[in-house]
């Protein structure tokens, strides 16, 4: 029986603690998710904090990526978590991309409860620094490599209704709308 109260209590916590999160994560039609994100230039304890928040925000979403113009922020700076070992990336570069491109459905946590094909390469070099403005440079693959190139595009101003066919933009349109004339916007489904 206390198995049982504290499991519900749980629940009720992750409602919570989800619900919250999505408040903070700004969605399609939020004109900060269109603006290109300045450079990072200070790494102070306000930047190691703002990723820790991030980290919260993308975990209780839930999510597996977040950049921080998703809540409002305009640095260039992204989160994500692949491995269970959240990954802070600071003014990112990419390059060296494959050849090789997969496409695959995405969905977004600031295009909440759709999902829609994007192709992307399958791997690429990052170049970066950390929270703390050490350097990191690796190479990543998989979905790693695809979830990094999804919130690099937020740092650039791109929605993946942007990456998608005209007919998967449009079906997918359509349906934030119906979402929202039910009052459902942003009620379900994680994303990158």
């Amino acid at each position: 029986m206390i198995e049982t109260k504290q499991s519900d209590r749980e629940q009720v916590d992750l409602g919570r603690r989800e619900r919250e999160a999505r408040r903070d994560i700004r969605v399609i039609g939020d004109p900060v998710l269109r603006e290109h994100a300045l450079e990072v230039t200070v790494f102070d304890r306000g930047l190691r904090k703002l990723a820790k928040r991030m980290i919260r925000i993308m975990h209780d979403a839930p999510g597996v990526g977040l950049a921080a113009p998703q809540i409002g922020v305009l640095q260039r700076m992204l989160v994500y978590n692949v491995d269970d070992d959240p990954k802070v990336l600071v003014n990112p570069l990419l390059d060296e991309f494959s050849a090789e491109i997969e496409e695959s459905d995405e969905g977004c946590l600031s295009v909440p409860g759709v999902t829609m094909p994007v192709s992307r390469p399958v791997s690429l070099r990052v170049r970066a620094v950390d929270a703390d403005g050490e350097p990191l440079e690796f190479h990543a693959e998989g979905l790693e490599a695809r979830v990094i190139q999804h919130e690099y595009d937020h740092l650039e101003g791109v929605l993946i209704v942007d990456r998608t066919s005209r007919s998967a933009r449009a079906a997918a349109l359509r349906e934030l709308r119906v979402r929202e004339g039910a009052g459902l916007h942003g009620a379900v489904g994680g994303g990158l």
